[in-house]
């Protein structure tokens, strides 16, 4: 199909690769106004969803891209890694790109807390430490401190934890933010900060506090941090979990984050019919 004198103008403008060849000819799919790497992008994923690309079978080299599509090299490159991003194809370093096969399902966060006598048991999903607990002392911020109903500047216990499933090979980042003042509540907090969620909860409810949580769940682009410490693709987004848990004068005492892949996980919840005296408004 040929392209008409507009639309060639148009890609020629958008693409100086394209200045010379006003005449030639190109796959269907991509004279949308879009970027032109997503109108690339739109006509590989057209043919893989076609089986002209099966699963697992390589893509075209990048060669073979720039003259399937008359574009350059840059914007090839760019459509490939909106591609990966969607997990559509893999990227082998010195192989080239290769259409992924069935697709592996999501890990399912189990986001609940359960409690048997004075043991809890919470978020059931199998996770492993890649490495010891790193213990430090911090203080709010601007995020954290409204969270916690404290200023900032004020002094907090703080855990990280790389985890790994060794199921998936999925990765997350929890931490958590222990206030001083709820340390004073439960000492052994004090000394021993990095202790599992769970027996911190334990702990909470020893010293007194009927516990209740509240979460918050948001999709963000990553950090560059966060990004190498999750082994993540290019333009992968994060969930990125809060629980704050309160104690009996719903003051927070405790609060957690979960950050992981947006491309591998998916968040689980058991939801229960509350009376509305028993909830509260929670201050974002």
């Amino acid at each position: 199909m040929l392209t008409s004198d507009v639309t060639r103008r148009a890609l020629s403008a958008r693409d100086p690769a394209r200045a010379h060849q006003r005449k030639a000819t190109h796959m269907p799919g991509i004279e949308r106004h879009e970027p032109l790497y997503q109108q690339v992008a739109t006509a590989i994923r057209a043919a893989i969803t076609s089986g002209e690309f099966p699963p697992d079978a390589p893509l075209p080299s990048e060669a073979q891209l720039i003259e399937r599509y008359k574009v350059s090299r840059p914007t090839v490159r760019n459509a490939i890694a909106a591609l990966r991003s969607e997990g559509l194809i893999d990227v082998i370093h010195g192989k080239g790109s290769f259409v992924k096969g069935a697709s592996t399902p999501p890990l399912t966060i189990e986001r609940n807390i359960t409690r048997t006598g004075k043991t809890f048991a919470a978020d059931h999903t199998v996770w492993e430490q890649v490495h010891e607990p790193t213990v430090y002392r911090t203080t709010t911020t601007a995020a954290t401190g409204p969270l916690l109903e404290l200023g900032e500047e004020e002094a907090l216990f703080g855990v990280d934890r790389v985890l790994i499933s060794l199921a998936t090979g999925t990765r997350a980042l929890h931490r958590v933010l222990i206030p001083f003042a709820t340390a004073e509540i439960a000492p052994s907090l004090a000394e021993a900060p990095d202790a599992a969620p769970e027996a911190i909860y334990a702990a909470l409810t020893a010293a007194g506090h009927k516990l209740t949580w509240f979460e918050t769940v948001r999709a963000r682009m990553p950090q560059a941090d966060e990004r190498s410490a999750l082994e993540l693709p290019d333009a992968t987004p994060v969930v990125h979990i809060l629980r704050v848990t309160h104690g009996t004068d719903y003051r927070p005492l405790l609060l957690e984050e979960l950050r992981s892949s947006g491309a591998q996980v998916q968040l689980s919840y058991r939801i229960t019919a509350d009376s509305p005296r028993t909830l509260r408004a929670v201050r974002s």
